[in-house]
């Protein structure tokens, strides 16, 4: 090997390891992104990251009550009387268990799977206590205790 090759193995090294640490420096003032749920209508979806989430781990009451200011913040998905709501959520939320709160009423038990569905009469019908145009869906992550808050409005379609 001469010289030349030498130095310019030793500069594409350094080189490297200049690109990596730069790449670390960026990636360490990202906030780790929480895991993602989903709801579809149709073609239509809307995805969303955890209003609350603490990496899987519990929330504080203190956490869970500014979680809830936040809730204004939610997606929304229109629905008419004979659409099917699908819910999809990432396999971190399916094995911690999740739950459907609708209006603030649980509406699904926990469970482990990754995908559900919800019947158009789920929504904006007084016999479950979903009436008005628009419904509040969350989605609790946690079956002993809560570790992340997913929020959506399902809308009425015109």
């Amino acid at each position: 090997m001469t010289t030349l090759q030498s130095v310019v193995r030793r500069r594409r090294a350094v080189a490297a390891a200049g690109a990596v640490s730069a790449g670390l420096l960026v990636l360490s003032g990202c906030s780790k992104p929480t895991p993602v749920a989903s709801l579809t209508v149709g073609g239509d979806t809307v995805h969303s990251e955890a209003l609350c989430y603490n990496d899987g781990n519990k929330l504080t009451a203190a956490s869970l009550k500014t979680c809830a200011k936040k809730v204004d913040e939610a997606k929304a998905i229109s629905l008419s009387d004979v659409d099917t709501l699908r819910i999809g959520v990432d396999p971190k939320i399916a094995d911690a268990g999740w739950a459907v709160l609708i209006n603030g009423q649980p509406f699904i038990n926990y469970n482990t799977s990754t995908y559900r569905t919800l019947p158009s009469d789920a929504f904006f019908n007084s016999r479950y206590n979903t009436g008005g145009d628009t419904n509040s869906v969350v989605i609790q992550m946690g079956s002993k205790a809560t570790q992340g808050v997913w929020s959506f409005k399902v809308k009425k379609k015109a």
